[in-house]
């Protein structure tokens, strides 16, 4: 209904921005990933998700529109509410969340407050296919100091496999088979085990 709002930042809290738009004031619930982007500037423009329940219309806003669209994706998950999925996104940026959910990373997820084991599995249950169709992995920016060995190493912990077990299949598979992409190490390294 509201795609965005470009105005001034009348009023700008860690939670809340006030946005004057041509005279008329909106009330707009923000993330910290999105107060952080907006904290030193005056007017801009906010991306927007229109959120109407029975007892309000809650109106909810965003730097980028990578943040919004996770955000959707977030709300349509089973227990995900608009307040849960604001908080994800206070904690981590929208591609650091895409590649959590991506790799199956259930012990960050559950580092989020108010994400338990069963809410961070069915993240991942819902949102890996679709994250993977929408993101690839080149657009999912890499963390500092990760390689494609720890990265294959925290996919296969997070299966429940031994440390020293996943370590030993991902060098030997690194060994037999140099340059493969993360996915394919990940599976090859699988097999050995």
């Amino acid at each position: 209904m509201i795609a965005f709002l470009r105005g001034e930042f009348i009023y700008k809290s860690p939670a809340v921005v006030h946005v004057d738009v041509n005279g008329v004031g909106y009330e707009v619930q923000i993330s910290l990933n999105t107060f952080s982007k907006i904290q030193q500037l005056d007017k801009g423009q906010l991306y927007t998700y229109l959120l109407v329940r029975e007892d309000a219309h809650i109106l909810f806003g965003f730097f980028e529109i990578a943040e919004k669209e996770m955000f959707v994706q977030l709300i349509n998950v089973s227990g995900i509410g608009a307040s849960t999925a604001r908080i994800m996104l206070s904690y981590m940026r929208p591609a650091e969340l895409a590649r959590a959910i991506i790799h199956g990373d259930i012990r960050t997820l559950e580092g989020i407050k108010g994400i338990g084991k069963k809410t961070a599995e069915r993240l991942v249950l819902e949102l890996k296919d679709k994250l993977v169709k929408h993101s690839t992995e080149s657009n999912i920016p890499a963390m500092k100091h990760n390689t494609l060995h720890s990265d294959a190493l925290n996919a296969l912990l997070a299966l429940g496999i031994n440390r020293q077990a996943a370590d030993q299949a991902i060098q030997k598979t690194l060994v037999q088979v140099p340059g493969l992409p993360l996915e394919e190490l990940i599976k090859k390294a699988l097999r050995t085990l």
